[in-house]
């Protein structure tokens, strides 16, 4: 009984670690992302989002291949490799609009707006599986909408486009959770969520490449002169901002 104990124990402050830390990285790729996009003045989302990528392909690998943290997984199908590649889109689209919001919004408030995933999660579940939740799980989110509402018409630095960006990108984040959870329980296709990011990631850059030539062309060299001004620029936020990604996966 006591060994039972503690193995309950166990588990439930690892649980609290795990969700401890998913809130930190995520707290913590938004604030980075403000800091280059407002502070320093990087006005270059879609570079920030594929070097983000990149970033969490490299970590991906390293966590994966040298240190084993979980056995390598194959991609069996075409079919797949399709959902993974869908859901690679859609992540894209999540953070660039994401990235775009930061722009012209406070993190206090995106983050309010964010508040409102579950509403959406619950929208996207129902539309693709018909999976209906207790009533009291939907009444529930009437006052979170409601609140988001309220903050938005008293907010000093509202600014619509970017309200829209971060609309889409909360619609976006919850619309792949529900993709993943059923690319995470599909019998046959099943893949734990660090082979996910391992695969998905380069797919994203592969999305993000074109789109940074076609819409941000100079960014390239920019970016060199900043490095070259601050070489820190290089890992103090794309490389942190990749750790902090895969330490949300863990």
């Amino acid at each position: 009984m006591k060994g039972s104990s503690q193995s309950q124990s166990q588990k439930r402050w690892f649980t609290i670690g795990l969700v401890s830390a998913w809130y930190a990285s995520n707290i913590g790729v938004l604030l980075l992302n403000k800091y280059l996009l407002s502070n320093y003045g990087f006005k270059y989302p879609v570079f920030l989002t594929m070097c983000h990528m990149i970033a969490c392909s490299l970590f991906s690998y390293i966590a994966i291949v040298w240190f084993k943290m979980v056995p390598l997984q194959t991609i069996r199908s075409r079919l797949q490799f399709l959902k993974i590649s869908a859901l690679g889109l859609i992540f894209c689209g999540s953070v660039v609009s994401g990235n775009v919001s930061l722009r012209y919004l406070p993190v206090s408030f995106t983050q309010a707006v964010g508040a409102t995933t579950p509403f959406f999660t619950a929208f996207f579940a129902y539309l693709m599986t018909w999976k209906r939740e207790a009533w009291v799980t939907y009444v529930t989110l009437v006052p979170v909408v409601a609140g988001v509402v309220i903050a938005s018409g008293s907010e000093p630095s509202f600014h619509l486009f970017g309200f829209v960006m971060c609309v889409g990108a909360t619609a976006a984040r919850a619309l792949k959770s529900v993709l993943q959870g059923i690319l995470l329980s599909s019998e046959g296709e099943k893949l734990n969520s660090m082979n996910l990011l391992l695969y998905m990631a380069p797919i994203a850059v592969f999305i993000l490449l074109p789109a940074t030539i076609l819409m941000e062309q100079n960014v390239v060299s920019i970016t060199v002169a900043l490095a070259r001004s601050d070489i820190k620029i290089i890992w103090s936020w794309e490389m942190q901002k990749g750790l902090l990604q895969w330490l949300s996966q863990l």
